[in-house]
């Protein structure tokens, strides 16, 4: 066994380094025919354990309408992950086609697909977040160009009083069966706060008053209730809401109320309203 050999072995193929326009289809060659000269050794472990190389896909040319390896770059790709006691004669085939196609490549949102009840008193403090936020599809143009957004699978929580993460699969549209995506599962995360509510007295404002005339509302003030994380209440103010009545509204009527509205409030609160959605007023001239 130890004496050198001519023979034939098979190698399974393992193709790797392929190009960002291209996909591997179902019909290349998983395997590869040799000629080598070696030890009878090194024969009997080819036979019992057919060895697997790397095919570096990358090194394709195109030629008469397929992507082909021609006999060099397959030579030169076998010989260096061959040991060195081994000789590579002949290839069958010598030339090998490669099963590629042409694609395109897209960013896909992905959504969330969740219900989440939160305890009393808690709230959502932001928006619910996933990462990855997309998802890279590669196919045919024909089949991603008709994605629109990527869901998870249905996420439930259930009384949901502190900061929450889950790991979750990505469920893909059927009949992408020549399409990949770079991630199948994502992390769909969000904070969770309490929250509690302060009442603020702030000013009327009365806007579109006619010229020579003003206008006195009752009340003058008028309260709002506002909801937010402790922490954020502690930092309102009154000035950080607007309250309006608009003059112009009553567009000729003879109504004694004016409605309102609030025209300014801050940032990151849960939940602002005015406690009186109308005002009696007064028209009086200057």
């Amino acid at each position: 066994m130890s004496e050198t050999y001519e023979s034939r072995a098979y190698f399974t193929l393992n193709y790797r380094n392929l190009p960002d326009s291209l996909l591997l289809g179902e019909n290349s060659n998983n395997q590869i025919e040799a000629k080598l000269r070696t030890s009878g050794f090194q024969f009997l472990y080819y036979k019992i354990f057919r060895s697997r190389v790397d095919i570096d896909v990358s090194q394709v040319t195109y030629q008469d309408g397929k992507y082909v390896l021609d006999e060099q770059v397959l030579i030169r790709q076998m010989d260096q992950q061959l040991s060195q006691n081994i000789s590579l004669l002949d290839l069958d085939p010598n030339v090998l086609g490669v099963d590629l196609y042409k694609v395109d490549s897209r960013k896909i949102p992905i959504q969330a697909n969740l219900n989440l009840q939160l305890q009393q008193n808690y709230i959502l403090d932001g928006k619910v977040n996933i990462s990855p936020d997309s998802v890279v599809v590669k196919g045919p143009k024909s089949e991603i160009d008709t994605i629109k957004v990527i869901k998870t699978s249905p996420v439930q929580l259930s009384h949901v009083s502190e900061d929450f993460s889950s790991d979750v699969s990505l469920l893909f549209p059927k009949g992408l069966d020549n399409s990949i995506f770079s991630v199948g599962r994502a992390t769909v995360f969000g904070k969770v706060s309490k929250f509690s509510e302060k009442v603020f007295e702030v000013s009327v404002q009365v806007r579109n008053i006619p010229e020579g005339y003003q206008v006195k509302t009752f009340p003058n003030t008028v309260t709002i209730l506002c909801k937010a994380t402790i922490e954020r209440l502690k930092e309102i103010s009154a000035s950080d809401f607007e309250v309006v009545a608009d003059y112009g509204q009553l567009d000729g009527s003879e109504s004694s109320k004016l409605f309102l509205e609030i025209t300014e409030s801050p940032q990151k609160v849960y939940d602002v309203k005015l406690e009186k959605r109308t005002v009696n007023f007064v028209l009086e001239q200057q």
